[in-house]
């Protein structure tokens, strides 16, 4: 076992090098047909079309992504590392999965009550201060985030129903 590696593998190096390649290869696709759609093709008097040059980046990813999958395809099995093992996978997830909750709830009761809740959330469960702290913390750096943002530089951010019902709209 690898250090911090905690157990089996939950990936490893060619499933990974694969889903990469073809998250990738999905993203150029994307780029070279929306630049056909607007037109990729070169005007003889105005020059190229707004999608040539957004066109042939998606094309090079592409290409870039099937050689990243032909490599994958021919990694043998002693080269086949694990990439992340189960202990480490949890980790990240335990970070990944409230921040993406958290990015989402922005859009529906905006980033200062999210951010509130975010901070606690991480705070008490990760951190396991006491619940004092944790509110006290979390209300206080959203209050400097929302002088900082807000009254200082003028930078409207995302609100929600609480900041309307207290007037900070």
């Amino acid at each position: 076992m690898s250090q911090g590696g905690e157990g089996r593998a939950a990936f490893r190096l060619k499933s990974a090098e694969l889903a990469v390649a073809a998250l990738f290869f999905l993203v150029g696709a994307i780029l070279m047909y929306d630049s056909a759609r607007i037109g990729f093709g070169w005007q003889e008097v105005h020059g190229p079309q707004a999608g040539y040059f957004p066109f042939y980046i998606g094309l090079f990813i592409c290409i870039s992504a099937l050689i990243n999958m032909v490599r994958a395809l021919l990694l043998r099995p002693e080269q086949n590392k694990p990439f992340v093992h189960v202990g480490q996978l949890k980790m990240v997830l335990a970070v990944l999965v409230p921040s993406a909750i958290y990015v989402t709830a922005v859009t529906w009761i905006g980033i200062y009550v999210s951010s509130i809740l975010f901070i606690a959330f991480f705070m008490r469960w990760l951190g396991e201060y006491p619940w004092w702290k944790v509110v006290t913390v979390s209300i206080a750096a959203v209050a400097v985030f929302y002088v900082i943002f807000e009254v200082w530089f003028l930078v409207p951010l995302p609100k929600g129903p609480v900041e309307s019902w207290l007037g900070l709209y």
